[in-house]
């Protein structure tokens, strides 16, 4: 009884104190909100607008000022070339000196003159400063030449060249193959029904310390590795950069981290792979979608398939009985060391079907983003010794690459013009000068959502200057007829990124177009595939 006696005082304590911590928390919390009531009173409920952008992100971006009246807050979509005024302002809230812009401004005020860097010498200065010096120094003299228009003169001289023709079919021999540095170039592209067949051989697995298929298990210092890669490539639909990788086929004969021999595919663009597509020796469910008729992957012969002559001898009693009026065969992994092959790949309506030996393998579909006169170059890497490549039924006409084909010269997709004064929301876009799909895509989506095309936010795009000077020229038009592009005057370079997003910041203040950078947040859009 006793006991019991000292666990309730004990029990009573502890209550007392939860609710004393308790009483403690809320009375904090009392003169906390007491605080901030006179602040809240102080800034006033009409910092946050009801319209447009303000209704999702009004939290973040404040508002320096009102709107006129109740008129102004309906919810409006901005035409296709805006009014002279956008939208109305309380005169009493427009910061003194607002700059009233209504005509497309193109270049980046940046500057980078003031730092006097010695690009030879050692003077303290960053590898990374002397590099923007570099670049800086390049770009202004090249965007010189291109606004006198001496870079046009010089592109117009050279424009007479003939371009290269278009065979129907290419042939070449293994040592004439690898004279070329492994690339069969295709200078049309393919089209449909065109058809690549390559004759090789496989070669001998290889230990490999560092494998890039598979993983060291525990005491294992190399792995036994024989794969190769046939791919199709992009050769002249980017510059300045690895080549798209329109269809990469990889067959592992050994070494892959499943243990087994698989083919896997897969796309690649600008460095971003897609979802591989890997066959393993399973056919393809009858639910899943197939390639203009064809499984994804078809069936071969495994090392955990029961191949015992007991399961034969009950296949062949089967057949004969007539149990089954349907024969499968099985058969074994198409690729073997050291065995010749011959290999076609072929372009269908959806996709590519690669055959070995005459018999259907797999089928890859095509992917968002590719075209078949893009695939330019057929190349073949790794643990393969090449006998033969045939190319046939190519195109004859030779297709268009120039950034034309991907711009859509429209009125409908120009930027509207800069309003009077601050905006809610200023969205800069980093963006490479020869991706001229890629702002296009930006351009035709979500740009043309009813708040990105209102007079409270700013889009543009930062482009640097491009090593081709056929780039830059087509890029000043591009600039010049949408009018959201702003030009920084430098030569692109992955390292100076950060050049761009001073200009980003620089515009907008010099502009008018923000008072103050109440938040710069940086958001990565991988490229969809």
């Amino acid at each position: 009884m006793k006991k019991k006696g000292e666990l309730d005082v004990f029990v009573s304590v502890s209550r007392k104190r939860a609710v004393q911590l308790l009483v403690g928390v809320g009375l904090l919390y009392v003169i906390l909100v007491g605080l901030e009531i006179p602040f809240v009173f102080r800034t006033g409920f009409g910092a946050v607008s009801h319209e447009g952008l303000n209704g999702l992100m009004g939290d973040a971006l404040p508002l320096s000022f009102q709107l006129a009246s109740e008129e102004d807050m309906e919810e409006r979509t901005a035409p296709i070339r805006p009014l002279q005024v956008p939208f109305r302002v309380s005169q009493g809230l427009v910061p003194q000196g607002a700059r009233q812009l209504t005509e497309y401004s193109g270049v980046s005020g940046l500057k980078f003159g003031h730092l006097d860097v010695n690009v030879s010498g050692k003077d303290g200065f960053s590898e990374l400063e002397k590099t923007a010096k570099v670049a800086w120094d390049i770009g202004k003299k090249l965007w010189a030449d291109l606004q006198s228009g001496k870079i046009q003169t010089e592109i117009n001289k050279n424009g007479d060249a003939r371009p290269e023709s278009c065979a129907h079919s290419v042939a070449l021999s293994g040592p004439e193959f690898l004279k070329r540095g492994n690339i069969m170039v295709l200078p049309c592209g393919l089209t449909l029904g065109s058809h690549l067949t390559v004759v090789g051989k496989p070669r001998s697995a290889h230990p490999e310390h560092d494998p890039k298929i598979s993983l060291l298990t525990d005491g294992d210092e190399s792995v036994m590795v024989s794969q190769f890669m046939l791919e199709l490539q992009g050769l002249k639909t980017v510059d300045g950069e690895d080549p798209p990788r329109i269809l990469h086929l990889n067959p592992r004969i050994k070494g892959d981290w499943s243990g087994k021999p698989v083919i896997e595919q897969n796309t690649c663009y600008r460095m971003q792979w897609g979802t591989a597509l890997r066959c393993e020796g399973w056919k393809s469910k009858a639910d899943e979608e197939t390639v203009d008729g064809l499984a994804k992957c078809e069936k071969w012969i495994r090392d955990d398939d029961d191949h015992s002559e007991s399961s034969k001898t009950t296949w062949w009693l089967n057949r004969l009985i007539g149990r089954t009026k349907k024969m499968t065969v099985d058969w074994p992994f198409p690729f073997e060391e050291g065995k010749l092959f011959v290999l076609t790949l072929s372009a269908g309506l959806e996709g590519y079907h690669i055959s070995v030996d005459g018999r259907h393998i797999t089928s890859f579909p095509y992917r968002t983003g590719f075209a078949l006169e893009d695939a330019t170059g057929l190349s073949l890497n790794g643990d393969i010794d090449v006998h033969a490549i045939f190319a046939a039924s190519l195109p004859t006409s030779h297709p268009n690459y120039a950034p034309q084909r991907h711009l859509e010269m429209s009125s409908i997709w120009k930027a509207p013009s800069l309003p009077n004064g601050p905006v809610e929301l200023f969205i800069g876009i980093l963006s490479a000068g020869n991706h001229f799909a890629e702002r296009m895509a930006v351009r035709k989506s979500w740009m043309q959502h009813k708040f990105i095309r209102s007079s409270n936010v700013v889009t543009r795009f930062f482009v640097a200057l491009h090593a081709r000077k056929e780039v830059n020229v087509e890029l000043k038009k591009e600039a010049e007829y949408f009018g959201d592009i702003v030009m920084v005057p430098y030569m692109d370079n992955y390292d100076l990124v950060v050049l761009k997003t001073l200009a980003i910041s620089e515009y907008g203040v010099s502009r008018g177009i923000i008072t103050k950078l109440e938040m710069l947040i940086l958001i990565f859009f991988p490229p969809k595939t």
